[in-house]
């Protein structure tokens, strides 16, 4: 067979599958020639430039932006929402959204999904989230104490009961406040039989949703009724503390800072954190950008949804 000849053939088998959108199947029967020889000629017409692939990027995706924190940080998953203006309100939306849609898309049947209670940015991903026949988890579990003022508890509670009926999955509550008054006090909670029928969920979890908090507790958690002093986080930060996740302080390089206040906590430790296969956090906001590149650094995610302009300031 001539060269022409075999790019001849080359061609017309591309032919057929790329642009008449014919099956391998039906180009071997049509060709009178094997399926695996088909398969062949398809891979060498990529080689030889016959075929040339070519990927448009959409308006409003960041593909660069999500490599580029992919490679930096060792992530397994970016997702950078578009977002038109670097401030907390469009910012929070556009995350729910683009967190509520990655969820809708990947979650897989007999999951157990971990959320953490005080989150605004969780709250919008829940919100957003489309009732689908799909979606098939087994449990949702609260991994951090949700009870405190009762008018700011509603969200914690509706957050994860919510999200366990989207995703057809039992609730189960921690029912304790996420900071308790001393550490006798977080030992007499965690023995209690329903605060430790959540905490023994933690080892099934095969994934978590958690916000990443600066140092400062944002509003809902402020006004839960449930947060650390000003004063107990001056102090959080004098010993290196950068930023929080489930309550759990960590410093610049994301390892945690340990002190009086974790033994305060009612909640999954970032060490149970790490063991989950897929920790996903949802955050953005100029005021958290050092916490969400420690939150990185230290693996304590491995999955990160953020704002366009969050994105380009780690990197």
């Amino acid at each position: 067979m001539s060269r022409t000849d075999e790019l001849r053939m080359m061609f017309r088998v591309a032919h057929l599958y790329h642009e008449c959108q014919l099956k391998q199947a039906d180009i071997s029967q049509q060709l009178h020639m094997s399926q695996a020889k088909v398969s062949r000629l398809l891979k060498r017409a990529e080689v030889e430039g016959v075929v040339r692939v070519s990927i448009n990027v959409p308006r409003g995706t960041y593909p660069q932006l999500e490599d580029g924190l992919r490679q930096q940080y060792g992530l397994n998953e970016a997702i950078i929402a578009e977002c038109y203006e670097d401030r907390d309100e469009p910012i929070l939306s556009a995350i729910g959204s683009a967190a509520a849609h990655y969820i809708e898309t990947t979650l897989g049947e007999r999951e157990v999904i971990g959320v953490s209670s005080w989150s605004t940015s969780l709250l919008r991903t829940v919100d957003a989230i489309r009732p689908s026949k799909h979606l098939k988890a087994e449990r949702v579990v609260q991994i951090v104490g949700g009870i405190g003022n009762p008018s700011v508890q509603t969200h914690a509670t509706q957050m994860v009961t919510r999200l366990a009926a989207l995703t057809g999955a039992e609730p189960q509550l921690l029912p304790a406040r996420g900071v308790v008054s001393s550490p006798a006090a977080q030992k007499v909670m965690v023995g209690d039989t329903y605060v430790r029928a959540a905490l023994d969920q933690f080892k099934r979890l095969t994934i978590a949703l958690v916000g990443i908090g600066a140092l400062r507790p944002s509003a809902i958690f402020a006004n839960s009724g449930s947060a650390f002093s000003d004063e107990e986080i001056d102090g959080a930060a004098r010993s290196g503390a950068v930023g929080e996740s489930s309550l759990r302080f960590f410093d610049s390089e994301g390892k945690p800072v340990r002190g009086p206040l974790d033994d305060r906590v009612i909640g999954i430790t970032l060490d149970e954190l790490k063991s989950v296969r897929r920790v996903i956090g949802v955050a953005g906001g100029q005021q958290k950008v050092e916490a969400i590149r420690a939150c990185m650094k230290g693996k304590l995610i491995n999955v990160l949804v953020t704002d366009r302009f969050t994105a380009e300031k780690l990197l």
